[in-house]
């Protein structure tokens, strides 16, 4: 750490000094032209790069497996690079189908150029269209109707209704990198944080709580899945994962709440209200897991994986109380 003593030009100007190293390194010199960000008692600087958007290059060669290379897309996308540059000696058509695939799940990206040799992806949205708040907002709905749905879908025996379930999760996904974009980007640019209007604190916040929406979704998933190998499901059972089901929810719903609220003091009230409701729900999964455990083995080891997903969402509704106590809490002063 270097310090500067602040001096006082033309009786009214504040002035202080930039490190040699730093803006030598920066590329920083007389005449260059560099941005000052507030965030509460700091103040950021950093040079001005012209229309401040980030090309990213990356080597596709060889590299035709799915699941690898829609990674790699994804990757770069959710680093920040508003301009992918993919490259190979001769992208496949395999790949290109690939690339195709993987921009579709992205909100924002578009294909601008194809070539034999090179495939350039652009993100079209800035960073002030993008609402990280809205985004968190419709995760929370999706995720927890695909949920209360996956176990309808698994007590009415619906295959239709489970199988809409699980493409939602497309949705959610979508939904998560566009959040952890937005995080990581804000991370790295101050004025991303200007834009976007959450400190970016509050960013942290919301990508850690769509984390655990983003599991939710997938355990809703994994529910779905699970109900097109059990059939009906009726009786004091069926009750009882309904009831299960209602009350793991409503503590992610509180927490969100929470996470949301305006006001510190509710914010407080309502995080603590959802931690309060987990023992109530392990109470439940227990006589739960007690009951099916009278069912043959096969449904009694599939209802239980149910069981555990469902306990689950209730501990990641209390991972989302504790994001929406920290929001809440008194900031230190530096």
């Amino acid at each position: 750490m270097e310090t500067r003593k602040v001096q006082v030009t033309g009786g009214s100007t504040y002035t202080v000094s930039l490190p040699k190293e730093w803006a030598t390194a920066n590329d920083v010199s007389a005449g260059s032209v560099v941005e000052f960000h507030a965030e509460r008692d700091l103040l950021l600087l950093a040079p001005q790069r012209g229309d401040g958007r980030v090309e990213g290059t990356l080597d596709v060669e060889g590299l035709e497996n799915r699941h690898e290379l829609t990674r790699a897309v994804m990757t770069m996308y959710v680093s920040g690079f508003d301009i992918i540059q993919l490259e190979a000696a001769r992208i496949t058509a395999e790949q290109r189908r690939i690339i195709r695939d993987a921009t579709q799940g992205l909100v924002g990206l578009e294909m601008i150029e194809e070539t034999t040799d090179r495939v350039v992806l652009q993100d079209l949205l800035d960073s002030s269209e993008l609402s990280v708040h809205n985004a968190i907002t419709r995760m929370r709905l999706v995720s927890l109707t695909m949920l209360s749905d996956a176990v309808e879908a698994l007590i009415e025996d619906d295959d239709d209704l489970a199988a809409d379930v699980m493409q939602r999760d497309d949705d959610v996904d979508r939904l998560w990198y566009m959040v952890s974009r937005v995080f990581r980007t804000v991370l790295r640019n101050p004025t991303a944080a200007d834009e976007i209007g959450f400190p970016r604190e509050t960013v942290f916040d919301f990508q850690s709580s769509a984390r655990q929406l983003e599991r939710i979704a997938d355990h809703a998933t994994k529910i779905a899945g699970l109900s097109q190998e059990i059939g009906e499901i009726t009786g004091e059972t069926a009750d009882l994962l309904d009831q299960l089901e209602t009350e793991a929810t409503a503590v992610p719903e509180t927490a969100m709440d929470a996470l949301l609220a305006d006001d510190s003091d509710e914010a407080v009230e309502l995080a603590n209200a959802a931690r309060s409701r987990i023992p109530e729900v392990d109470e439940t999964a227990r006589e739960v897991d007690g009951k099916v455990r009278e069912l043959d083995p096969q449904s009694a080891q599939l209802l239980g994986r149910v069981v555990d997903s469902l306990s689950r969402t209730a501990d990641y509704g209390g991972n989302i109380a504790e994001s929406a106590l920290q929001k809440a809490a008194p900031r230190p002063q530096s």
